[in-house]
């Protein structure tokens, strides 16, 4: 504890107050600005951009559109701190006077609305703040800053480009990776745990195959429809029957289609769905229960061909390492004050900021950041309607600026010196 409570003071912090104002206009104009996954050249270019201007090594298109930066600051630790960028298709309805209107075209073709509901702005200021501080107080740190602006952590796909585009071979092995995620919680507050912290996630599609027929001919179709919702509605039975009370898993399916008129049987349907899961064992034997499910349910129906089903996106399980885990909380306690410092469980949100810390071999803690305004927190909680709150990907999801923002970029900067003695 002796050692953490050094942060408590640290000197590379002694400029953010007078940073504040130029991050909370970088905030807001990424804000107003959301690009869709593989789509975040603005955004990239802004981080590139300020990267530049600290005098980092800066290196831009990996993995399509990530960006990398080394300071590099005599011998010692490398430490590497990941923000992602992308935004999600969905309009936003917070009314913040520089909320998106923005529209994009999607990979099929369409025009969706844009906005950053998940919180990857703030994410991208925190990165640029505890970058440019640390560039700002060399002097009072040594080793090696990497600091990796990631596309795509929405679609699941960006870490793992930024991987097979040869971030392991074109940069230096870090000796701890560090990350964080703005949620509902009250603002000022930071919240981890060691172990699992984010949960695994498979997201599928079950295509479904009948034979059409006019809908006053029913007797002529294999209809698709039905054996759509039968699918369904057995789906929703494994984890309420297949899954054991001590364990956990969740099955979401959030896409159901099928045919186009109210008389026309159509000859196949769609369905796409979700699951999460924190334990390699049970993910195993949910993702094969859904294959038997689907194949029993065509089958049952005298489907003239299996359903294919196909792998939309996957994350990995974000397990937290243990030691390093430890010295981050400590270091937050010593910074923070233990008040602020919070415990949780593993949350069924996905990210694939684990895979970077996986396949390099490293230790890697990621942790969340209160978003919510304390007072509103405080009334929802007490009157059991924190469920009520808005949460990410929700439409009206809008962290409170402040004391957001300087606590995010508190904690990158304390977590990064566990590492980079003075």
């Amino acid at each position: 504890m002796a050692q953490a409570q050094s942060f408590a003071s640290d000197p590379a912090l002694r400029d953010l107050d007078a940073l504040l104002p130029d991050l909370t206009d970088f905030y807001k104009d990424v804000h107003s600005h959301p690009e869709l996954s593989m789509q975040e050249t603005r955004t990239a270019g802004l981080a590139a951009n300020r990267l530049r201007v600290a005098d980092y090594e800066v290196t831009t298109g990996i993995g399509k559109h990530g960006v990398v930066g080394l300071l590099r600051n005599g011998d010692g630790p490398t430490v590497m701190l990941r923000a992602d960028m992308d935004a999600l298709p969905i309009q936003e309805a917070t009314g913040l006077p520089y909320a998106s209107t923005a529209t994009a075209t999607d990979k099929e073709g369409k025009t969706v609305p844009v906005s950053h509901m998940c919180g990857h702005d703030m994410h991208v200021t925190w990165l640029a703040g505890a970058a440019k501080l640390m560039a700002e107080n060399k002097a009072t740190w040594r080793g090696t800053l990497m600091v990796i602006f990631q596309p795509a952590e929405e679609t699941g796909e960006g870490a793992q480009a930024m991987i097979d585009d040869g971030l392991f071979k074109r940069f230096p092995k870090p000796d701890v990776i560090l990350g964080q995620h703005v949620m509902v919680g009250p603002s000022g507050t930071v919240a981890g745990r060691a172990g699992a912290i984010t949960s695994a996630a498979d997201s599928l599609q079950i295509r479904l195959f009948g034979r059409g027929a006019h809908g006053s001919m029913p007797q002529a179709s294999i209809d698709p429809v039905v054996m759509a919702a039968s699918t369904v509605l057995r789906l929703q039975t494994i984890v309420s029957r297949e899954v054991a009370a001590a364990e956990a898993a969740v099955l979401t399916v959030g896409v159901l289609q099928a045919g186009t008129k109210e008389n026309v049987i159509p000859d196949e349907a769609i369905i796409k769905l979700n699951v999460r899961t924190f334990d390699a064992g049970v993910r195993a034997r949910v993702l094969a229960a859904i294959e038997r499910i689907a194949n029993a349910e065509a089958a049952a129906s005298g489907a003239p061909r299996p359903p294919e089903i196909t792998t939309i996106d996957q994350y990995p399980l974000n397990v937290n390492h243990q030691r390093a885990t430890d010295r981050v909380v400590d270091a937050f306690r010593g910074h923070f004050g233990a008040e602020r410092v919070r415990a949780t469980g593993p949350a069924p949100a996905s990210e694939d900021f684990g895979s970077f810390g996986s396949q390099w071999h490293v230790p890697s803690v990621f942790w969340f950041v209160g978003g919510t305004d304390p007072e509103i927190y405080a009334k929802a909680k007490e009157a059991n309607k924190l469920n009520e709150l808005p949460v990410n990907h929700s439409p009206k999801f809008a962290p409170v600026l402040h004391p957001t923002l300087q606590t995010g970029v508190e904690a990158l900067v304390v977590a990064a010196r566990v590492w980079l003695p003075a």
